[in-house]
């Protein structure tokens, strides 16, 4: 991607991030479907919904837990160990694939690591920095009627907040604490339609610590016994800008799942994460992983975004870089799974294999609503793994960096608490609740991460989620042949202009025309 678009698409991020007024408006978008109120997760975080409270219910003392303690819990101990490994695998790469450039903790190194010695600290721990509703998730598994999930944001808690404009000090590290909505303690006669209607009771103006906890409240239904799991992402590595390249950040995604009986956590497969290297480098795996994919049923899920590849294909672990352009070549990996006709190097997909599937979905009368092309299709395989969604439309890596409720003016923030990506999705995500709570069947399909579903598009018209100025686009050939229709919808509101990198690209975002 040229230099002054991706100058463009960092300058969108940043506005998108600190403009007041354009703060309330997003916020606006979250109504019943998230939990970011600053007040109210204050209380909640010194209360029943702190991460120590959560994962040691047994405490008598209702004070937080720094890391240091947090760490040392039996149920916490697989998950430093495992962190330790991808560090120390992190290093071990680096230094053979970059032998000149240096590595370590601090301003002098080339790339700088994130500070393992955080986890052992006693002046930094995780702060409840937002609650956010995925009961879109149900098509996972309908019994748990989709996920509700805790969001903590690693602070420090030795630094003087001294001002009137003090932020507390951030780091760049989330965990989140992701629960059944409707999990083991609840009873047995919960049904996902009323757990949707209670959400959807908050859908006006912030809601009160009663509405959220009283006896009608969503977040009365969760407990300990909801927890299914832990996500973790955290940046392990930076790069500023030098003489040999520009700046780069690497953010480690890492999940673990709770066995409640152990009451600990375990390493698990990263949903959708397809582990290339092992299938590339297994013959058979590889001929497994391509007859599964290409089944009908399997490449409309793909195309509807509510695919769930099997773990035997899948890595327990990713490193995404960041900053990203727009093009295929710029993205995950995975894209270098398809190979065009003629084309050198190893691949698991041909070209031939897409347009094969594509042809067979329209011979079956099977309706695509996002893969149209071999480009579509690469860019819908980027989309569903952990590594590529928070790739696109992040901030910084995070889609989800929460509120600074610790702030000296937390009601005042100027910070956007979450991504463009969150914000454009939370429309299909309320309408899924709708569905659930009127007892109709959900549309689970989602859009690709760049750009929301159609579905949406009265709401977040002339916005940066959809078409308006910063919003991302494609730019259609001169002639019809020319034109990829898997974007052809990608375009730009009236007085904008969609503006490309370089000779070939064809993606971009919407800006003023003529500039």
């Amino acid at each position: 991607m040229g230099r002054a678009l991706k100058c463009l698409l960092l300058m969108s991020v940043l506005l998108g991030g600190v403009v007041a007024a354009r703060a309330a408006e997003d916020r606006a978008l979250e109504r019943g479907a998230a939990v970011i109120d600053p007040a109210v997760l204050r209380e909640l975080d010194h209360g029943r919904f702190g991460l120590g409270r959560m994962l040691a219910p047994e405490r008598s003392a209702d004070t937080p837990l720094s890391n240091r303690e947090l760490f040392a819990l039996p149920a916490m101990v697989p998950v430093r160990e495992a962190l330790d490994r991808e560090f120390d695998r992190y290093v071990s790469k680096h230094k053979a694939s970059l032998p000149d450039e240096s590595i370590g903790v601090g301003d002098g190194f080339a790339f700088q690591l994130f500070d393992r010695g955080l986890f052992e600290s006693s002046d930094v721990r995780f702060v409840l920095a937002g609650i956010v509703n995925r009961m879109d998730r149900a098509y996972v598994a309908l019994k748990d009627c989709g996920e509700i999930r805790l969001i903590y944001r690693l602070t420090r808690t030795d630094v003087p907040l001294i001002g009137e404009n003090a932020v507390s000090q951030r780091l760049p590290m989330t965990l989140n604490l992701v629960l059944k909505a409707k999990g083991d303690g609840n009873d047995a006669s919960l049904s996902c339609r009323e757990i949707a209607r209670r959400w959807l009771t908050t859908a006006g103006a912030q809601p009160a610590m009663d509405k959220l906890f009283g006896k009608d409240g969503p977040l009365d239904l969760i407990d300990v016994r909801n927890i299914d799991r832990i996500e973790t992402n955290l940046q392990i590595a930076h790069a500023p800008k030098s003489a040999v390249r520009d700046f780069r950040t690497d953010y480690l995604l890492k999940v673990f799942d709770y066995d409640g009986a152990a009451k600990r956590f375990a390493e698990a497969p990263l949903e959708n994460q397809i582990d290339r290297d092992r299938i590339l480098a297994d013959d058979g795996l590889k001929r497994d992983f391509k007859a599964w994919l290409l089944d009908p049923r399997h490449f409309a899920e793909l195309d509807r975004g509510t695919l769930l590849v099997p773990d035997r294909f899948l890595a327990t672990g990713a490193v995404a870089p960041t900053p990203i352009g727009f093009d295929i070549s710029d993205l995950q990996p995975e894209f270098g799974m398809v190979q065009g006709e003629g084309g050198a190097g190893d691949a698991v997909f041909s070209e031939g294999d897409v347009v094969g599937a594509l042809q067979k979905a329209a011979a079956d009368g099977t309706k695509l609503q996002n893969i149209q092309s071999l480009a579509g299709f690469e860019r819908r395989l980027n989309d569903v793994t952990c590594a590529g969604c928070h790739q696109t439309r992040g901030i910084g890596g995070f889609h989800f960096p929460g509120v600074d409720w610790m702030a000296a003016k937390p009601s005042n923030s100027t910070v956007v608490p979450a991504s463009p990506h969150f914000f454009g999705d939370q429309p299909r995500r309320r309408d899924i609740l709708a569905s659930l709570r009127d007892g109709k069947a959900p549309d689970f399909s989602r859009g690709f991460s760049n750009r929301p579903q159609q579905r949406a598009g009265t709401e977040l018209a002339g916005t940066e989620y959809s078409d308006g100025w910063g919003a991302h686009c494609y730019l259609p050939g001169a002639k019809p042949a020319e034109t990829d229709r898997s974007f052809r919808g990608w375009t730009c509101a009236e007085g904008l202009a969609c503006q490309v990198a370089g000779k070939t690209s064809r993606m971009g975002m919407c800006f003023v025309k003529g500039r």
